[in-house]
């Protein structure tokens, strides 16, 4: 399996395009910005894109999700604690931190804790909320990787001063739920470089283990 990582957008969010090498399969997750770097990059490798994965609907995470789904026309997969967010700017964050309302098209397929299979993934998904309530983290067993969006970083964790976060939450998404996944695991994050769980749990200044 390959990953594209891409920051996106003018707080350079974290876009991912995960495919397989030989079938070409494609998922991308968190079309942040920048449809048109999204869609070359697909269109490079020649992919067939199944499905577009939210872990969150804050503005940066949605702001190309209108392009790359006409363009694809793949269906969009968001935890329905956040499926109205998509279309009211005060809930996904832009109209207070953008100063321009940003909107997305209405998601298609709910997300859940559990196995997610699509397009011939499967993919273990993990209710992580706290710094939203619908944040979901994709743990790609098989693979050793999960994207967890903006719920933990390198040293950091997401802010939870936005519209429903909480800090109390956040903390037990990340101590009871992403620290229970293998230490060599590899966390792909919705800004900055990646990190691993062993790594957080020892260094992380806000949630250590």
């Amino acid at each position: 399996m390959e990953i594209i990582a891409m920051p996106v957008g003018l707080v350079q969010a974290n876009c991912y395009i995960v495919y397989k090498k030989e079938e070409k399969d494609a998922l991308i997750i968190d079309p942040g910005g920048e449809p048109e770097k999204i869609i070359e990059a697909f269109e490079k490798n020649k992919l067939n894109v199944k499905a577009i994965l939210l872990t969150h609907a804050h503005f940066d995470h949605i702001g190309g999700l209108n392009s790359v789904q006409k363009y694809t026309n793949a269906p969009v997969y968001l935890h329905k604690a956040e499926w109205s967010w998509l279309g009211e700017p005060r809930l996904n964050g832009s109209a207070k931190l953008m100063g321009q309302p940003i909107t997305a098209q209405v998601a298609d397929k709910e997300l859940t804790e559990g196995t997610l299979e699509v397009g011939g993934f499967t993919i273990k998904t993990l209710h992580t909320p706290g710094h939203s309530p619908g944040s979901i983290s994709f743990v790609f067993s098989n693979e050793n990787f999960a994207v967890c969006g903006d719920v933990l970083f390198q040293q950091g964790i997401g802010r939870t001063d936005l519209v429903d976060g909480n800090i109390n939450t956040l903390e037990n998404s990340i101590k009871e739920k992403l620290y229970l996944l293998p230490d060599d695991l590899t966390i792909l994050p919705g800004h900055g470089p990646a990190t691993t769980i062993g790594y957080e749990k020892k260094n992380n200044p806000f949630f250590p283990a």
